[in-house]
Order: structure tokens, then sequence, then C-alpha cells
């Protein structure tokens, strides 16, 4: 509902994460907020969608009960999450060959490599929450490549490494190595606890079952299909232009949306040129996520591939389905295969299975969508603790917010939720103190 003034006192642009949070909290202290959405639903680069007949996480889904604020919603909603299916098969391509082994053999080989690639992550970020606890400046030059080459390692050894990364990354030559230093330092130091919080455990009915939960509790005026094309703060409040015209008045805006996409919204007055040129450079992420069916109830396995040498790059055994297997496979390059195309999808899976027989495929093109542009964020090197920070500043009448600006955790579900929560933070006190 709108203000007494015919505006809103917030308008939220973005109804993923970020944006559901932000406005359900803005909304229920009293405020009145329009939240528009691009899309026909909310949720953003986390969707939940339907294929062979069962519903399917297209987008972002694994959370962690170590994540404070995904963890307290899901509390909060009585929401569990679904314990991953025992796996204990692994195969690797590595040096030209695919080898096979239990997961203890796969950890024994590839942990004391992940150990030395990451050895410097405490050291880098002792406070992971502080950013400006440690000079960065050198860290923030390294890209992955050159982390990549300076620990000399065998040609079956990097592509072990390199495999074991591939499903996180896109091209080792323009994300910078400081983010995954980040990652690894917020859990303790430990590649494993990392890699577990953003890979394997899922939420019962899917993330759309917390993002109803969390919209349910909202006030906000949701408008779907609306996307926005301008937000301008003239200094006595902030104009939302819609792609169809309507211009809509607020004292005060949270722009949630995906960097990749921010560059088609005009922005008045513009972010500092370290986060403008960030916008737009675009992130480096071009990855596809896709499902595929395999005939009967096969044994449960992962597999690892490095960048460049197979186009699925990670697969894993998810789920049985009337009496078939369900495979998440991750491809770091969307341009190399197709969810569409089954047959392709099958030769990929093959080089680890040799009689998988693929009888269906669904994904969704990221990459080519114009709402996200791209997957999670895995940001160039200076960007993380030079642009980045930058757009959680505030910027007149507007805040940031979303995954890939998070300060903890960016590109991930947590990191859009506490960013989301810190933007409401930052506009409720702003309109309290008469700055918005």
């Amino acid at each position: 509902m709108a203000n007494s003034r015919g505006g809103y006192d917030v308008a939220v642009i973005g109804a993923g994460f970020a944006g559901v949070v932000a406005a359900r909290d803005l909304s229920v202290e009293g405020h009145s907020v329009v939240h528009l959405e691009a899309r026909d639903r909310i949720g953003g680069r986390a969707h939940t969608g339907e294929a062979f007949g069962r519903p399917l996480e297209f987008g972002g889904a694994y959370v962690h009960w170590t994540q404070p604020h995904i963890w307290r919603e899901l509390r909060r909603h009585r929401i569990p999450l679904v314990p991953p299916l025992a796996t204990d098969t692994v195969h690797w391509l590595a040096d030209g060959a695919v080898h096979t082994g239990s997961r203890l053999d796969y950890g024994n080989a590839v942990g004391p490599l992940m150990a030395r690639c990451f050895a410097d992550a405490r050291e880098r970020f002792p406070l992971p929450f502080d950013l400006a606890a440690t000079d960065t400046t050198a860290i923030e030059k390294e890209t992955l490549a050159d982390r990549l080459d300076a620990l000399h390692l065998s040609a079956y050894d990097r592509d072990l490494l390199d495999g074991g990364l591939a499903a996180l990354v896109h091209d080792h030559r323009r994300h910078g190595v400081a983010q995954l230093l980040l990652g690894v330092a917020t859990y303790f130091g430990d590649w494993s606890a990392f890699f577990e919080t953003a890979s394997l455990w899922p939420i019962e009915g899917g993330t759309r079952r917390l993002l109803d939960a969390v919209a349910a509790e909202s006030r906000a005026d949701l408008r779907l299909a609306t996307p926005v094309t301008a937000v301008e703060d003239d200094g006595a409040g902030v104009t939302v232009t819609t792609r169809d015209g309507r211009r809509i008045r607020a004292r005060a805006a949270v722009v949630a949306v995906p960097l990749n996409a921010l560059g088609d919204v005009t922005l008045t007055p513009q972010p500092a040129p370290p986060a403008r040129d960030m916008i737009e450079r675009k992130l480096p992420m071009r990855t596809v996520k896709i499902w595929a069916r395999v005939r009967g109830e096969i044994e449960p396995f992962c597999a690892f591939a490095p960048l460049g040498k197979n186009p699925v790059n990670a697969a894993r055994v998810e789920y049985r389905h009337q009496g078939d297997t369900l495979l998440m496979c991750l491809a770091s390059d969307a341009s190399a295969i197709s969810a569409d195309d089954r047959e392709a999808v099958q030769r990929a899976l093959r080089t680890f299975v040799l009689d998988l027989d693929v009888r269906e495929t669904a994904g969704h093109d990221w990459a080519n969508d114009p709402f996200s542009q791209g997957t999670w964020a895995m940001h160039r090197p200076g960007d993380l603790t030079g642009a980045v920070p930058r757009l959680r500043e505030p910027l007149g009448r507007l805040r940031f917010a979303g995954g890939d600006i998070a300060a903890l955790e960016a590109g991930s579900i947590e990191g859009a939720m506490a960013s989301g929560a810190r933007a409401a933070r930052d506009i409720a006190a702003a309109l309290l103190d008469g700055s918005c």
C-alpha cells in the first residue's frame, strides 16, 4: 500500500532471495513497500521448476546449517534439509584417463592438492567478516590460473585439482583467486567444509518453499512481470521507471538485480567508477546446470573433469525417480553443451560411465536469460575487495543488494539473504533519521 503522499517509502527492485528478504523486513517494520520483479515468479536465479514429472532445482539449491540467515529462516518456518544420497564411487578425468575409486580414495588424492592451493586462506583473510583487516593488494592481483601455475603440478595432479574446482568456476584466467580463498577462510580454512556448504544439502520442498514462506510474511505490494529500466534519485526522492513507461515514486530504493543485468538499468546517480566498470564488464560466469534422467536405478556416483577436457565438469546421482536415476550435472561453459541436447549430455556422461542411457534432459539457460545473463558470482582480480564494497555503500537514496555483492559467501543463497537484510536495515535507519 502506498503512503499518505501517494508514493511508497521504499521500492525494492528484484525478487531473488535478496529482494524478497529486503521487502519482507522493511514492510513488516511498517514501511510501505512496492516490490518489482521482471520475471513472472519470485526467486531470481533460484528456481524450483518441473521436469520428468517432479520438481527440480534449475538454479541455486544448496544450503547449510552453518549459514546463519538461511538456518534462522528454515527453523522459523519448520523447513528441513534433505540428506544427500549416499555415494561411495567417484570417477575423475585426469591426464587423459578416467580413474575410479571410493570417496576416501578420491579425498586422499585431491585433499592434499586442495590444502596446498588454499594453504594461505586464513593468512590472507584472518577475519573473513572484515576485509579491511588485512592488506589484500597482492592477492587481488592473482588469478586462479596464476595460483594453479605456481603449484608446478604434474599433468595428473593439475587435472585432479582443476576438476575439483571446475564446478565452481568458468575461466581460470578471468577469475581472481581471492574469492575462493575468502570462501575457504570463512569455513575455518578447510576446503572440504566450504565445498560441503556449497554443494550437498537441498531444502525439502525446494528453494521455492523457503521463498514462499518468507514472501508470505511480506506486506509489500508485489508486482511480477514488471521489468525496471531506470532508477533516479533526484535528491527529494526516487523515481522508478518500468519498461511499460510507468513511473513509481518512493523515498528510497533497494536495487537487488544481478550484476550482469544491472547494466540494463539506468541509475542516477551512477555508481563510483570501480563499481560502474565492473557492471559494464559483467561477471565472467557462464555455467549451466543440467538434469539428466538415466534409465534404471544405477549405482550412485560423483564425477569430476577439468575445464575444457569434457563438456560436463561435475555430475552426481541426486535422486531416484519412477525406477530411473536423476543426475545433477554442471558444465563450466554453457557454450560447450546445451541442456536440450540429450545426445550431447549422454556422450559427456559416458566419459565417466560407458553404458549410461540418458532418457531425458532439462535445464535453464541462465547465461542467455536477459534477467540474469549468467550464474553465480565469481569475481575478477581486484573486484572482490575493490569494486564490490563500493556497491555495498549508500548511493544517495539507493542501496544495492544481492548474492553477487555479498560481504560473505558471495554467489550463494546465504550471501543473498544476508545482503538483502543488510540493505533493509540501512534503508530503515535512513528513513528513521530523515536522510531518506
